[in-house]
């Protein structure tokens, strides 16, 4: 019998080894690059170098000397019509209230005038100057305010006239320096970009800059001081194109960008 042979079954070819994953390395954050140098158009005003109190000095009394009795350019009669006066001119130009209240001040130049003239008869008058129903409604109120509670007269303490309807801090400021001959410095637009520009009292609020001036511009100048800071910066240091080569203390402002 013949003997039978069988084929030994083919060998099964061993699994491939699982390899492992290559690590999928994850993206890394973008790293913060440092910020630019800022360029002098962005330097900040409180690093710049102070004033000296001399420098002080020497600037207002320039002031004092270029002008000695500076005076408000808001027409007025009395506390009552400087009141108003600049209640109106809140966001409006001096110009532009004065046109205004030219003719209402003859008609209307106390708190019970005011009152018998009505909200109405007002508007008429003031219709020229910006936001004037509203600056309609706060004069009449505070016309009403000042015969109710101030026997009719303007009150010489901040607080009392900043609760009048429609005056803040500034109009007390105004009122107070103008009507009464009190040290207040009364910050507009004009004195805000003048004491950030020229580093003689840098601020981000009004409140900043006011009592910044306060502290380092001596009392000998206080009265006249808030006026000279107005047209300085009406007239002079302008806020898109400062007059730098006339102004009476280029050689003494900090401001990087200066013409001279």
């Amino acid at each position: 019998m013949a003997k039978i042979t069988r084929k030994p079954a083919p060998r099964k070819a061993p699994a491939p080894k699982k390899t492992a994953r290559a690590a999928v390395a994850k993206p890394k954050p973008a790293q913060k690059t440092a910020p630019a140098k800022k360029s002098l158009k962005a330097t900040k005003p409180s690093s710049l170098k102070p004033w000296t109190p001399a420098e002080v000095h020497d600037a207002f009394s320039r002031f004092r000397k270029a002008n000695p009795e500076p005076k408000g350019e808001l027409e007025h009669l009395n506390p009552f019509t400087l009141l108003v006066a600049v209640v109106l001119s809140a966001q409006a130009t001096d110009a532009g209230v004065n046109k205004a209240t030219r003719a209402l001040f003859e008609v209307a130049d106390t708190p019970q005038k005011m009152l018998d003239l009505g909200e109405e008869r007002l508007r008429d008058y003031i219709k020229t100057i910006g936001l004037y129903r509203t600056k309609a409604k706060n004069v009449i109120a505070l016309s009403a305010k000042l015969l109710s509670e101030f026997g009719g007269e303007v009150p010489r303490t901040r607080a009392e006239i900043e609760s009048l309807p429609g005056a803040g801090r500034k109009t007390a400021n105004v009122v107070l320096n103008m009507a009464f001959g009190e040290h207040t410095m009364a910050v507009d637009t004009h004195v805000f970009r003048v004491g950030n520009r020229t580093g003689l009292a840098p601020g981000k609020t009004p409140l900043e800059v006011e009592l910044g001036l306060e502290k380092v511009i001596p009392a000998a100048f206080m009265l006249h001081a808030h006026h000279w800071l107005i047209l300085h910066g009406r007239y002079t240091c302008l806020a898109r194109k400062p007059r730098c080569e006339v102004c009476l203390i280029n050689d003494l402002c900090r401001w990087p960008e200066k013409t001279v």
